[in-house]
């Protein structure tokens, strides 16, 4: 089988990143993967006609955002007609999903698209309710949205990463869609040595990590924060991460009166090993196709407080393995903050069920790479899910 993944992930051209690796074990399952990406200049300039390692080939285009999107199409169309090209899977339903979508078209090969994002929550274009912050959403997921209308109909297969994805897009397009296939995204965890935090004056550490941007919704855990910081002053937030939302975040963080009580330490390479320093891990996201972050925070072994996202009630039980509040709700997290600083045994109840449920998870995916390939093998042969 020949296939072509359309991407926008950089790390695709660093020989030791783990997506590399991913593609590796898709490309030995599938027989001949080419994958096309947005890149680096660097990487541009040695991958841009294409680079082969076994049955993985990687082709770079770069540029501004519109113009490698054109580029990006151009290129597809030409795989496609040279490389004789059976299915291309786009990492997306919206600009990547219609690259895809134009380079199929008017030939034998077969459109395949991967939802790993959440965008008929309601959040995908919602900016906030009466009782949380309003935080502006990208006018482009309108956009986005409408795309998605339009390409999600024309695919001929679709691989969805969470049941909550596959349940969402039945409710939204019923049988005007092809039957979804659910493979979560495989990943390995290797657990870090624990990494002290930098020094601190907080005896309940909260730590967030991940892109600061408006979907993550970090405004509310510095509402919830504020909310019980006169009643447990020692409570402090470490963030790891950074994004478009980080200046306006530590605006917030000035007007909240919460200036030496929230730390920004910016992109990590040790996030992992800094989370095994903390008391707990919190999110607030509006939505999340997955939740790889979930599945770290369970295997460092720290409580988790979290909204009810991603992999939430497929992976992960609510009162059983981690804290749910819905979306957009500081004072639910403000809550749940207070329940870990005061109950220790729950902490590890938590901690430890948790555990428990993201190492079973990850041993479920060891087949990951032969179901890519089997559902890809469905595609091209109109077989339904």
């Amino acid at each position: 089988m020949k296939a072509l993944f359309i991407s926008n992930d950089p790390n695709l051209f660093d020989p030791n990143s783990p997506v590399r690796a991913r593609m590796q074990t898709y490309a030995a399952a599938i027989g001949q993967l080419h994958v096309l990406s947005r890149a680096h200049p660097k990487d541009v300039r040695a991958y841009a006609e294409g680079v082969q390692e076994g049955a993985l080939i990687l082709t770079a285009v770069g540029g501004g955002k519109l113009g490698s999107l054109l580029a990006l199409k151009r290129k597809a169309r030409r795989l496609v007609a040279e490389a004789g090209i059976e299915v291309v899977s786009a990492q997306d339903p919206f600009e990547y999903g219609w690259i895809a979508h134009e380079a199929v078209k008017g030939t034998p090969a077969k459109l395949h698209i991967q939802v790993h994002t959440d965008f008929c929550s309601p959040w995908f274009t919602r900016s906030g309710v009466m009782r949380s912050p309003k935080i502006p959403v990208p006018f482009l997921n309108k956009v986005r949205l409408h795309l998605a209308d339009t390409i999600l109909p024309k695919a001929n297969g679709i691989r969805a990463v969470s049941r909550r994805i596959e349940a969402s897009l039945a409710e939204r397009y019923g049988n005007r869609i092809a039957p979804i296939t659910v493979i979560p995204i495989a990943t390995s965890v290797t657990l870090p040595e624990p990494v002290a935090l930098p020094p601190h004056p907080f005896s309940f550490a909260l730590m967030t990590t991940g892109r600061l941007e408006p979907e993550k919704r970090i405004e509310d855990i510095l509402a919830a924060l504020a909310r019980i910081t006169k009643l447990y002053p020692s409570a402090g937030l470490f963030i790891v991460g950074d994004g478009r939302s980080r200046r306006g975040l530590e605006k917030r963080v000035r007007s909240l009166g919460l200036a030496g009580k929230v730390v920004f330490l910016g992109w990590r390479t040790d996030a992992l090993g800094l989370l095994r320093s903390a008391q707990a891990y919190i999110q607030a996201s509006a939505y999340e196709g997955y939740g790889l972050t979930l599945i770290e925070a369970a295997l460092a072994r720290v409580p988790i407080i979290t909204t009810d996202v991603g992999i939430v009630g497929e992976v992960f039980t609510g009162y059983e393995d981690v804290l749910v509040a819905p979306p957009g709700d500081p004072a639910a997290l403000a809550v749940h903050i207070v329940g870990l600083i005061e109950d220790v045994q729950s902490r590890k109840t938590l901690t430890m069920s948790a555990e428990r449920k993201a190492q079973a998870h990850l041993a479920s995916l060891a087949d990951q790479p032969a179901q890519i390939a089997q559902d890809l093998s469905r595609t091209i042969a109109g077989i339904l899910a």
